[in-house]
């Protein structure tokens, strides 16, 4: 059979490598870090989300971004189901949390990537670390090794090299140069997921790593009720990074501190005789406002208004920010290759090279859409790949 290269060593690698193993072809995944799957590693750190246990139309409404037909299509062939089942065939339980979010029993990702690494080693997937991708020599592949500059030639290559978020990981978007010099298109790389940035007054600091456990953020048409942890940088957690995009663009944030009450009704709370009560210990009893939710409405609505103006203040109070944190920061990007410059996964500029992964321009929330899509794409890509390697 045929020659395969895959580059990058995350989900969509080798999820590509196996793909391609599997169809009896030789394989190589060379990776630029020491080690295998450290982005993955890391995610793993604070329990692994695979993917979300949710009716697929609705997961797939998810992706966003000019490759987002192509995310669509991969991960309605290999959707939350199929990855849940993927990961007990790698001997790994899963569960549902309360959010629908799906975990392995673990919770960490060691487990399943030691199983995943060993299948790929019984395939024949053979692995070359601290192979960082220098570019094109030729119709080769050009790397910058230990033992020095080596070029690689095959019948097809997958390139699943990230985004250009968390590049101590591997990630740092160096991709985008070498193949914009081959006449790649590219979307401009932006922070998605990514916490806002704040100018606390110094009354804040006592309240850092603070949880916001009832709230509802508002930006743009994007709505969502959830939690976030005020820090000494800022505003983060799975309810900022919900909204970052529509921050992104260039929406007003605002947060419904009382999203369980109607205006009327926070109103109503707030008219009550306030007694020889200070201004926070009415607020406090009356809305049952706690400690970190009350430092943002006193941090962003002073001088505070009275009566109906108050009350509408509580239900959208205006987050003032300063954009959001840098793209190294960002658990993930917006950007990458574009939709214009592909068929299929296949670069229309480089035939025989295909992509897959975060360095296509799609963008999705947390919560187990970012890990399916990059599983997804990656073994859409090793299987097409596959395929014109057979036809060779």
């Amino acid at each position: 059979m045929g020659t395969a290269l895959v580059i990058g060593g995350g989900p969509a690698g080798l999820m590509a490598a196996g793909e391609l193993a599997r169809a009896g072809h030789s394989v190589t995944l060379a990776e630029a870090k020491p080690s295998i799957g450290r982005k993955l590693l890391m995610a793993g750190k604070s329990g692994l989300n695979l993917t979300k246990d949710e009716p697929l139309e609705k997961f797939l409404a998810a992706y966003d971004g000019s490759a987002a037909p192509q995310l669509r299509a991969a991960v309605a062939e290999f959707g939350p189901e199929e990855v849940a089942a993927w990961a007990r065939g790698l001997g790994q339980e899963v569960f549902t949390g309360s959010s629908g979010r799906v975990f392995p029993r673990a919770m960490k990702a060691s487990p399943l990537l030691r199983a995943w690494l060993g299948e790929l080693a019984g395939l024949g997937v053979v692995f070359r670390t601290r192979w960082r991708w220098a570019g094109f020599a030729g119709d080769a592949m050009r790397f910058d090794t230990p033992e020095g500059v080596r070029d690689m030639h095959t019948d097809v290559a997958v390139l699943a090299l990230g985004g250009a978020s968390w590049p101590r990981l591997g990630s740092d978007g160096g991709w985008a140069a070498l193949l914009a010099a081959r006449g790649v298109p590219l979307a401009p790389f932006a922070p998605a997921n990514a916490g806002i940035s704040v100018a606390w007054s110094a009354h804040m600091r006592r309240h850092f790593g603070r949880p916001v456990k009832v709230a509802r953020l508002m930006a743009g048409s994007r709505h969502l009720r959830g939690e976030f942890v005020i820090s000494a940088r800022g505003l983060e957690g799975s309810a900022i990074y919900g909204v970052s995009k529509a921050v992104r663009e260039g929406a007003p944030l605002a947060v419904d501190l009382c999203p369980d009450w109607s205006e009327a009704e926070v109103a109503r709370r707030l008219s009550r005789p306030r007694g020889k009560a200070t201004v926070t210990a009415h607020l406090r009893k009356a809305l049952r406002l706690d400690p970190a939710r009350l430092a943002l409405l006193m941090e962003f609505g002073r001088p505070l208004p009275e009566g109906a103006a108050l009350a509408r203040l509580v239900k959208a109070l205006p987050v003032r920010h300063q954009g959001l944190r840098p793209l190294e920061e960002a658990i993930s990007t917006a950007g990458g290759v574009a939709a214009r410059g592909l068929d299929g996964f296949e670069l229309r500029a480089l035939p025989g090279v295909f992509v897959a992964g975060e360095m296509l321009d799609w963008e999705a929330p947390t919560g187990g859409y970012l890990l399916t899509g990059c599983l997804a794409s990656g073994r859409v890509a090793g299987r097409a790949a596959a395929a014109m390697a057979g036809r060779g």
